[in-house]
């Protein structure tokens, strides 16, 4: 069983971050250790949430494991509470990461053109010292044009998503970055990749819901992860985790007002499975 481990806050409340990726990728057959970044009383949407930094918790957690001698195959990072995670997160990887040992950045701090709350306008330029270790990112279009400073489009099309991954790579020194959100028809939505060592772009997309469904994010980056951990290449990572977000939100389209607590991803747990053993046969 592949082991990783992922860096990122637990929401008490709402479906998100930890409480979206421990269950999804032990469906998957992934172990998967946790450093939280943080403690929220609900994911960010919520009004007047708390929020516990847990900062001073992430390295001496990171040593302790090292002087286990724990082996990752992957480090999947999310939601960093502070800018002073950013550094602190870096120096866990030097702690933690093997030869072999995949890099997986999800900078979660944005969205429809704006930060998160409460980060500041700075916050960008310290995610980007994260996504500079990384073998993989996985931004959504808002955090793609905060990270290569660049301006936000909520529409781009084909040529401006490719010249977007090109800066991405460029900018941050990765060789595969993914822009997720990515839609060409009013009716798809999906994601592309860009490898820049080859050159080659790879674009994927299924059916576009037309509403807002809170977690999403969350969703996709821990089936991506899964995917490469299960042998998949990047290109059907993505692909699986663009049709598993979709059939997660199906599971809402019946009681729409409920996104506000996450999309309820628990109930196509069993489709995840069905999706992996039609490929791989039985998982057990």
């Amino acid at each position: 069983m592949k082991r990783i481990a992922s860096i990122q806050d637990i929401s008490c409340l709402g479906r998100c971050s930890l409480t979206v990726a421990l269950p999804v990728l032990a469906t998957m057959g992934v172990e998967c250790a946790i450093i939280p970044t943080a403690v929220l009383s609900t994911h960010t949407m919520f009004p007047d949430f708390t929020c516990h930094d847990l900062t001073e918790e992430i390295l001496p957690i990171a040593h302790h494991w090292q002087s286990q001698q724990l082996q990752l195959d992957a480090i999947y990072t999310g939601y960093l509470a502070s800018p002073q995670q950013a550094e602190t997160v870096c120096r866990a990887f030097d702690l933690l990461k093997g030869p072999d040992t995949l890099i997986v950045v999800d900078p979660a701090m944005a969205d429809h053109g704006k930060l998160y709350p409460p980060f500041r306008p700075d916050f960008p330029l310290e995610m980007a010292k994260v996504c500079r270790r990384a073998d993989v990112i996985l931004p959504n279009l808002t955090e793609a044009a905060l990270l290569t400073g660049t301006p936000y489009l909520p529409e781009p099309n084909e040529a401006q998503v490719k010249d977007l991954l090109k800066r991405l790579a460029d900018h941050l020194q990765v060789r595969r970055p993914v822009l997720t959100g990515i839609s060409f028809t009013p009716d798809r939505l999906g994601a592309m990749c860009y490898d820049a060592q080859t050159g080659d772009f790879f674009h994927y997309d299924n059916q576009r819901i037309p509403a807002h469904f809170h977690g999403t994010g969350d969703i996709f980056s821990a089936t991506t992860v899964g995917g490469l951990m299960r042998g998949r290449s990047l290109e059907e990572a993505l692909m699986l985790a663009v049709d598993f977000t979709l059939a997660s939100i199906h599971c809402n389209r019946n009681a729409p007002a409920s996104s506000w607590y996450g999309v309820e991803f628990e109930r196509a747990l069993p489709q995840l499975i069905h999706m992996l053993e039609a490929q791989e046969g039985p998982l057990c």
